[in-house]
């Protein structure tokens, strides 16, 4: 009985699993977390928000943020608006998804409206080059990520895919970011 011929690896590859693999698995293992039916559990009877609902709150306030950092490096400088713009208006979605609205544009930021997010708080002074608003916007997108992750673990459902979701969008735009900084 014949062997099956051995898997087609690049001579020198490393052994074990490949990076595409690695990927497929993380992503379906935060995706799986997210696969139950369970009802949120954690409202309270005195009506104050739940968990999920406060997890979703903050996750529209730090979309928007970002939306704001955003608006700011294109207004600091308009030739990366057609690069911008497209991720600009998936981050929008990103907090409507999460029942936020589309920021107003305030195309430079003012020391009285930075909060308390990480990607207000990294947009609070404006990029000094363009390859500091994409390296600005690339570790704000990271830090969203970041924390959209650690909070898909105890989000219920339907929010944690969501979260999932706009996590692995994120990372996305990372790249992007990272790639145009180069």
């Amino acid at each position: 009985m014949p062997f099956p011929p051995p898997p087609r690896t690049p001579l020198g590859a490393p052994p074990g699993p490949r990076r595409r693999t690695l990927l497929a698995s993380a992503a379906g293992a935060a995706l799986l977390v997210g696969c139950t039916t369970e009802p949120d559990t954690t409202a309270t009877s005195s009506g104050s928000p739940s968990a999920a609902e406060r997890t979703r709150a903050r996750a529209a306030r730090d979309s928007t943020a970002l939306a704001r950092q955003y608006d700011t490096a294109i207004a600091a400088f308009p030739v990366l608006a057609e690069r911008l713009s497209e991720l600009r208006a998936e981050v929008v979605r990103h907090a409507e998804s999460f029942g936020g609205r589309e920021p107003t544009p305030t195309p430079t930021p003012t020391p009285t409206s930075a909060s308390a997010s990480p990607a207000a708080s990294a947009s609070s002074a404006a990029p000094t080059s363009e390859q500091d608003a994409l390296a600005g916007l690339a570790a704000a997108e990271r830090t969203l990520v970041d924390r959209r992750t650690k909070a898909l673990l105890e989000a219920p459902g339907e929010l944690a895919r969501l979260l999932a979701s706009v996590a692995a969008a994120g990372a996305a735009h990372v790249y992007l970011l990272a790639e145009g900084a180069k």
